[in-house]
Order: C-alpha cells, then sequence, then structure tokens
C-alpha cells in the first residue's frame, strides 16, 4: 500500500488570528463566573511546581484553573445518545463530521480566509488534513468541525484529524489533569510521528504550518514545512533553515500564487 501525503496546520495564529482560542474561552468561563475562585490558587500552586521545568510547561500544561468546570459538548451528542462526536476523529475517515449545534460557552472560530483556501486546496489534492494544536482538545474539535463547514462551502468535502491537549473528566467535569502530554513543543512532532505510523503517511512528501519557534520541531518533521504569520524567532529560524514564510490574511489568494510567493522571499 502506498503512503499518504498529510498536511498538518497549527491552529492559534495559523488558522485563527490571535488571542489564542483557549485564552478566549478562559474569558468567557471568567465572565459567566463559572471558574471557581480556589482554582486560580490551585493553578498558582500548580504554576509553582512547574516553574522548576520550564517556562512554557506553566502556559501549556497547567490547567488547574478548570478543575470541577463542566466540560463542552461538542454538539450535543451526550445529551442524544451519539458518541460519535466524541471519537478520536472525523466519523469515519475522510469524510467531516456532523455539523456542531450551537454552544454559548465555545468562542466562535473566525478562520483567516486563505487559511482556509490553503487547507482546502491540500483536501483538493486527496491530502490528510490533521489540526495539531496545543489547545484544549475539545476547542480543536470545535474548531476542526466549524473549519469543515468552511470547506464545504467551497465545495470541498475533507474530514479533520485532531492532535491536541487532553484533559481528564470525571462524568462530564473537568479534573485539571492533563492526560498524556500537553501538545506543545517537541510533543507534536512527537505525535506526527504517531499519526504517520498509523495512518502510513509519508512525512517526507507531507506539509506542516506553524506560526511560533514552539512549532520548529513540527516543521522540521515533514519535507514541506511552511512558517505562517512567524513570531520574530521563528522568522529568524525559517530564514537559517530555508523555509518559506506565509502571511494570512482574510484576503484569499490561490495557493499556487502564495506558494510562489514565499519562495520568492524565502
Amino acid at each position: 500500500m502506498s503512503s499518504r501525503v498529510a498536511a498538518f496546520f497549527d491552529l492559534d495564529g495559523t488558522l485563527l488570528p490571535l488571542p489564542p482560542l483557549e485564552q478566549k474561552f478562559f474569558g468567557m468561563l471568567r465572565d459567566r463566573r463559572e471558574i471557581p475562585s480556589v482554582n486560580y490558587f490551585l493553578w498558582f500552586a500548580e504554576a509553582l511546581k512547574m516553574l522548576p521545568r520550564e517556562i512554557r510547561a506553566v502556559r501549556h500544561a497547567n490547567k488547574m484553573y478548570l478543575r470541577g468546570v463542566q466540560s463542552l459538548e461538542e454538539s450535543g451528542a451526550r445529551k442524544h445518545g451519539d458518541s460519535r462526536a466524541h471519537a478520536s476523529g472525523p466519523t469515519g475517515e475522510g469524510r467531516p463530521s456532523m455539523p456542531p449545534k450551537h454552544n454559548p460557552r465555545w468562542p466562535v472560530p473566525q478562520f483567516f480566509g486563505d487559511g482556509v483556501e490553503r487547507v482546502a486546496w491540500h483536501a483538493r489534492q486527496g491530502h490528510f488534513i490533521v489540526m495539531v494544536s496545543g489547545t484544549l482538545e475539545r476547542l480543536a474539535r470545535a474548531a476542526a468541525r466549524a473549519l469543515e463547514i468552511e470547506l464545504a462551502a467551497r465545495g470541498v468535502t475533507a474530514g479533520i484529524r485532531v492532535c491536541a491537549t487532553k484533559l481528564e473528566e470525571k462524568n462530564g467535569i473537568w479534573t485539571g489533569r492533563i492526560l498524556g502530554e500537553a501538545m506543545y513543543g517537541k510533543a507534536k512532532a512527537r505525535a506526527m510521528l504517531t499519526l504517520a505510523e498509523e495512518m502510513n503517511l509519508d512525512l517526507s512528501q507531507s506539509w506542516a504550518y506553524g506560526d511560533s519557534a514552539e512549532d520548529r520541531w513540527m516543521l522540521a518533521s515533514v519535507g514541506n514545512p511552511a512558517a505562517v504569520n512567524p513570531t520574530p524567532k521563528l522568522a529568524r529560524i525559517a530564514r537559517r533553515q530555508g523555509w518559506p514564510v506565509l502571511r494570512t490574511t482574510n484576503r484569499v489568494r490561490p495557493i499556487e500564487n502564495q506558494l510562489r510567493h514565499a519562495e520568492r522571499c524565502a
């Protein structure tokens, strides 16, 4: 069986404008007073424990602010006894999930227009689409379903696989503890390698898009990396590595033109 080509996309800053989706979610929970006051102290105590490791762990792996908070319902599936919305990928390989029902606790994703076009271009080539994000898995799945709808509006049918930070739940309530490892830095590259083995993906022919220096391991794992809206540090890394640099906006341009422009600027 021949290997498949994949396109891996970071979410915040790459497909979605900043601030990060989880930061918006935190603001919504705070405004709705769903975060118990004690959680702020729990988060601070956990941050002190993590500081000897690295500052990034405090930002990505400390989710104690969600302890005791009701988890997100992706499409009302739990209420209707439908477990498909909680599977590890799309409903059937290569097929999009059912459209998500509105949930007032979800931040509404507003994708970069030409970011959606880039995903659509890959889908038209038959590439396997994967969203690799450090945000909460539930948020990433909701964003993936919203992106599938954006693609469908362009006449493209594609399912999007999600690799994101998983939280432990008990009876629909978050405990604040992470299952596995937080999806940032080298963890993204490890998740890509695992998925490549599982899905028979050829990473040497695959694509990856990221916006921060923490995505450099993800970008280095494929044969076709691109720095998208890069931070200054990632821009320097991209110049050293000869990676294309892309700027996403809400102005939609053909993907071929974007890539040719990026190659000229590299």
